[in-house]
């Protein structure tokens, strides 16, 4: 098995549980102050949780960049990321610690992986054999 395999996007999935695990509040801000002020006269705190959202979504372009090859590893990819997004889907319906706004959003770039995944397979490899008409 490769190591394209393997989506990117259980790295966040198992970082939020450990980062609960660990105790840390995900709306706290990273470096303990209370924020920083903009020239807008706003105050802006970069909380644990904005971090872990940036996180998901480097790591989901890197997986939509993956989806763009054609190989049995793509496809075992794809698998795998569907088993992802189910696991989060389990997770934010029984787990009450991933009922809020960070997990969902997790959860929802799995399901826009699953999606894209699968979408850009289909396209690149009707590309690559020729089928459809021009279109």
């Amino acid at each position: 098995m490769s190591l394209r395999a393997i989506p990117l996007l259980i790295v966040p999935f198992l970082l939020y549980f450990l980062l609960k695990v660990v105790g840390i509040d995900l709306s706290s801000s990273l470096t303990g102050d209370p924020g920083m002020a903009l020239l807008s006269g706003g105050n802006w705190r970069f909380t644990w949780g904005d971090l872990l959202i940036v996180v998901t979504m480097i790591f989901l372009f890197v997986e939509l960049l993956k989806a763009t090859y054609t190989s049995t590893a793509s496809l075992l990819d794809h698998g795998l990321s569907m088993l992802v997004f189910v696991a989060c889907l389990v997770c934010f319906l029984t787990v009450e610690q991933a009922a809020n706004s960070v997990f969902f959003i997790i959860m929802f770039a799995t399901l826009i992986d699953v999606i894209a995944g699968y979408t850009i397979g289909i396209r690149v490899a009707r590309r690559d054999i020729g089928f459809g008409g021009g279109g």
